[in-house]
């Protein structure tokens, strides 16, 4: 999977803005603030309708603007167009001439693979990004997966308003919660199979890339779920014995809104017991094991963002990341400067020079 084309329309800081890019390296380079990490914001938001910054949707509006509009042409097994038009909080999404009513039916059409230096926290950070990182995934490997995810949510959401509900009045009828409950429990299922499916397939692969990278073995990822070798029986019994302490505090204390996964070395938490070099190095066998399960599951080789990752891993890390890459696969790299690339790297690569909003193509000087 390629993208040969992007344009943008008041995007962050750029007006108007219209590249071509290599099918294999392209480098983005520029300072800090300059902009080079918008082009491949747009990139992620194409894919997948929102931006990996977690910032507000109308954000990525430039100033004083209402309308932001990106389009691309993707080449697969045929090349595509599509377009992500933001506006006034209304978002639009088009396949060729076609728009996508349903949000959930546009994802996974374009597939990418992102790796920011955010991304490095993942296992110290809260259970919350790990579920995010699931969740973007997932989206991309089955847009049925974000259907049963946004039932979920709103269901769960109807739970909580009745837990209020029961509290105020103890004469509502706990048979309309046993209702809810149970249509929680089925959608909340549907989506633990797709998760621990994933998580398993990516321990299959983490292993092996983790050894390779650093000659230790077992890396795994172990999966945490309320719902874990439970039975429906089992879990809709759990959600009876919570009701009382649910009610009480208005809120749904069991699901898979709770669901978190562990990197475990030889069956010790890296969270706990893992150097920041572990740590690092089992987040690199993540990425690059995600690109290995879009190729043997989906048959597909995403695109892959590598975005600032030279401020925060050293030359062995990187090439760690490198060595992985075959040629198959676009690669965008950004940096604020190219004497950090190595020369293996910049050859044969398309090289952007990004200062104050202006974007131009350079040629790399051996």
């Amino acid at each position: 999977m390629k993208i040969q084309k992007i344009k943008l329309l008041n995007f962050r800081n750029y007006d108007n803005l219209e590249l071509e890019f290599n099918p294999c390296k392209n480098i983005i380079i520029g300072r800090n603030g300059s902009g080079k990490t918008n082009i491949v914001e747009a990139i992620y938001v194409l894919a997948l309708t929102k931006s990996f910054r977690g910032t507000r949707e109308d954000v990525i509006i430039k100033h004083d603007k209402d309308i932001t509009r990106i389009e691309g042409e993707i080449k697969d097994k045929r090349k595509e167009s599509f377009k992500v038009i933001l506006d006034n909080n209304k978002k639009t999404v088009k396949k060729g001439k076609n728009v996508i009513k349903r949000i959930s039916d546009y994802i996974s059409n374009i597939n990418v693979v992102l790796f920011t230096s955010e991304d490095l926290k993942l296992i110290k950070d809260t259970p919350n990004t790990r579920r995010k990182l699931i969740n973007v995934e997932l989206s991309q490997f089955s847009n049925e997966y974000l259907k049963y995810l946004t039932l979920y949510n709103k269901v769960m959401k109807q739970r909580n308003m009745y837990l209020k509900t029961l509290y105020l009045n103890g004469n509502a009828s706990k048979e309309y919660l046993d209702i809810i409950t149970n249509q929680l429990v089925d959608y909340g299922l549907k989506i633990y199979e797709y998760r621990k499916e994933f998580i398993d397939d990516i321990s299959i692969y983490i292993t092996d890339i983790y050894k390779s990278i650093t000659n230790l073995d077992n890396l795994k990822l172990a999966y945490k779920s309320d719902y874990l070798n439970k039975t429906k029986e089992e879990i809709l019994k759990a959600y009876k014995r919570s009701n009382n302490s649910d009610i009480r505090n208005g809120q749904t204390s069991l699901g898979i809104h709770r669901d978190d996964f562990d990197f475990t070395l030889d069956g010790i938490n890296l969270k706990d017991f893992g150097s920041e070099g572990e740590q690092k190095n089992a987040i690199i066998a993540l990425k690059l094991a995600e690109l290995e399960l879009f190729k043997n599951k989906k048959g597909i080789i995403p695109i892959l963002i590598l975005d600032d990752l030279y401020s925060e891993l050293d030359k062995v890390k990187i090439n760690n990341i490198l060595n992985f890459i075959n040629e198959d696969t676009q690669t965008f790299i950004t940096t604020t400067e190219i004497t950090k690339l190595s020369p293996k790297l910049k050859r044969g690569s398309k090289v952007f020079k990004v200062k104050n909003g202006i974007v131009e193509e350079v040629k790399y000087e051996k």
